[in-house]
């Protein structure tokens, strides 16, 4: 694989470089990537494997160290990181997924973590080049009183971690993997990170996905693992009022993360339909048939809508998180209210535009997209985030949309 090098950032040896510099070349760096995923992604869609050799060329390339949070000498900020997960997802959706989850994890520090500890983990990620994915849930009420799936027990150095739980990406070949589990002592909920191959942990692959079958998606057993002190992040609180608002901004991190690797989906699937259409290879040719204009302009426009509505979304996520500490109280509900927006507006436009195209062309690998798309979006039901939309809306509600954040 031949890829453009990462530019070395400010502070970390060389020229300083301008940050529209760097900007610049990572996604060039990024576009090489997808264009080297694109050769073969339908041959590793087939196949199902685990994402070792993804997770390579990701390395390779530099973006596992340069998507992490900002700082002075490395991480990238919201807006390109972002950019980045989208242009990888075009060309291949399972690895868009991976590097989604990756990247949003890496704040994990910040959003339960001090600085100080926060700055040390992101440093030692870069360094390594780790690659993260995690399970983190967000406060439910309502299952008070359920036996939790994640237990941890106190030790004179730390904790003993039990249960299992599923992860959607990466569980197989992560150098990290965030979870959060209550303290069978104090009830309190932890987050945790867990090397995957630490003693006691088990990993049991999803096989026959419908779709992003290569992600990496499976379920993380438990038992006995040991967990330093070092690897609490910190607490996550128990309901909604009681989260500080920079915590709050963990779940809809995610959830716009992965509306760019649905719009990832849709750009690829139109891409691969005009291509073919282009080359003599769709049921219908352009110049025979005008009404095939009229379909991929309505297709075209949908697709325009999607990106200004998750665009929209994405700088006011932006926003709150270059306010840090001083973000204000109000700001993340506005946040998570745009990012279920996005997730509403994306999803249907991602279904829609991915079934269209099978209509319009006919060639192996075309259906991937739908079925990728149907698995992106199928475990977040629109009725619930339509009803938080509202209920923010109408009553200028504080509280922050719920969602898992995994």
């Amino acid at each position: 694989m031949s890829v453009t090098s990462v530019p070395t950032p400010p502070g970390a040896g060389g020229t300083a470089q301008r940050p529209g510099d760097v900007r610049r070349a990572l996604l060039r760096t990024a576009r090489d990537v997808a264009d080297d995923l694109a050769a073969d992604a339908i041959a590793r869609e087939q196949a199902g494997r685990p994402p070792t050799d993804e997770r390579t060329r990701l390395r390779e390339a530099g973006l596992l160290a340069a998507l992490t949070p900002p700082a002075p000498g490395r991480g990238t900020d919201w807006r390109t990181g972002c950019a980045v997960i989208r242009e990888v997802a075009a060309a291949d959706s399972s690895v868009g997924d991976v590097l989604a989850r990756h990247y949003v994890h890496t704040w994990s520090g910040r959003f339960y973590a001090r600085d100080h500890e926060a700055a040390v983990l992101e440093e030692a990620s870069v360094r390594e080049q780790w690659l993260w994915t995690g399970a983190v849930r967000p406060p439910a009420p309502e299952e008070d009183g359920r036996e939790p799936d994640l237990a941890l027990r106190p030790r004179n150095t730390g904790y003993v971690l039990d249960g299992q739980r599923a992860v959607d990406t990466a569980v197989a070949v992560a150098d990290q993997i965030v979870l959060d589990a209550v303290c069978a002592v104090t009830g309190d909920v932890l987050v945790v990170r867990i090397p995957p191959r630490a003693r006691g942990v088990h990993v049991e692959a999803a096989p026959d996905r419908l779709g992003q079958r290569a992600a990496g998606a499976g379920e993380v057993v438990l038992d006995g693992v040991t967990v330093a002190s070092g690897q609490v992040l910190g607490r996550r609180p128990h309901d909604e009022e009681s989260t500080a608002p920079f915590t709050a901004l963990a779940e809809p991190t995610l959830r716009l993360a992965l509306c760019h690797v649905a719009l990832g989906i849709v750009e690829g699937a139109l891409t691969e339909a005009r291509d073919l259409s282009r080359g003599g290879r769709a049921h219908r040719l352009p110049g025979e048939d005008p009404d095939l204009l009229l379909t991929y302009g309505e297709l075209a426009s949908a697709a325009h809508t999607a990106i200004a509505v998750v665009d929209r979304a994405t700088e006011a996520l932006a926003r709150a998180l270059e306010a840090g500490a001083h973000l204000d109280t109000e700001e993340p509900a506005r946040v998570a209210a745009l990012a279920a927006t996005a997730e509403t507006v994306t999803s249907r436009v991602a279904l829609h535009i991915t079934t269209r195209v099978l209509e319009l062309a006919d060639a192996p690998g075309l259906d991937r997209f739908w079925r990728n798309a149907r698995v992106l979006t199928a475990h977040r039901p629109a009725a619930h985030r339509l009803r938080s939309i509202g209920e923010h809306y109408l009553n200028g509600s504080h509280r922050a949309v719920a969602a898992a954040f995994h």
